[in-house]
């Protein structure tokens, strides 16, 4: 019989989690959700109903529409990864966008969005056999998640990563634009009343400033396998 577990991942932006936690759902054949793509799918609608922008925020409005938000997740198997839709639509290029990032964290603060989010995320992993990363996944959506991995990086570093990510990506932005932004979140995400992000006693710290990717993995893979053995 299979032992399969929750393996929760948290941390700041841009620390590469939605990579390693697709890499590791691969390896282990889990289900992997990126909690992160379904604030951002959220935002995005916002964003598409004029419900936010630099100085506004309908957050009545927003609130009365959740039960219109629609977020799926298929596999592309041509592309071999899952794919974000909002009420039917592809959305996977759009909430990626620098747009996007600029207001997620601000999203993520009302709490009613959050309960409807984890709620869904609760039914998701009610089978285990899962990989899901974000910022509450291991202290508010799973506490009792087996495996609990917190990554972090030096704001520089993940401002660099996210910055080259953009260029490849075709988009016209600067870096300190991207520091400042990483910046942001940080405070955000950490000092919001609702769930905000913080390292669980229980969970794992990983530093992946000087770490390659293959490093990582394989330090995770290795805590993962034991877990699941023991489990």
């Amino acid at each position: 019989m299979k032992n399969d577990i929750i393996i929760a991942i948290d941390g700041h932006s841009s620390t590469g989690k939605s990579t390693l936690a697709k890499e590791l759902a691969k390896i282990l054949n889990y289900i992997y959700i990126d909690t992160g793509a379904m604030y951002r799918a959220v935002t995005y609608y916002a964003l598409q109903k004029h419900l936010i922008s630099t100085n506004h925020l309908d957050k009545k409005q927003l609130i009365n529409d959740l039960d219109k938000i629609q977020i799926d997740f298929k596999f592309n198997s041509d592309k071999g990864f899952t794919e974000v839709y909002l009420n039917g639509q592809n959305i996977e290029k759009e909430i990626r966008q620098m747009q996007v990032s600029n207001f997620v964290s601000q999203i993520a603060t009302i709490p009613e969005v959050r309960k409807k989010l984890v709620a869904q995320q609760r039914k998701i992993g009610q089978q285990k056999g899962i990989v899901m990363d974000g910022r509450d996944i291991g202290s508010v959506v799973f506490p009792e998640a087996e495996l609990k991995i917190f990554m972090t990086a030096l704001p520089e570093i993940r401002a660099k990563r996210r910055y080259l990510e953009l260029l490849d990506k075709g988009e016209d932005i600067n870096y300190n634009d991207v520091l400042s932004n990483v910046l942001k979140r940080d405070k955000i995400d950490s000092q919001r009343s609702i769930s905000p992000l913080i390292m669980t006693d229980d969970a794992i710290k990983i530093d992946n400033s000087h770490l390659s990717r293959k490093e990582q993995l394989k330090a995770v893979l290795k805590l993962a396998e034991k877990k699941i053995n023991r489990n």
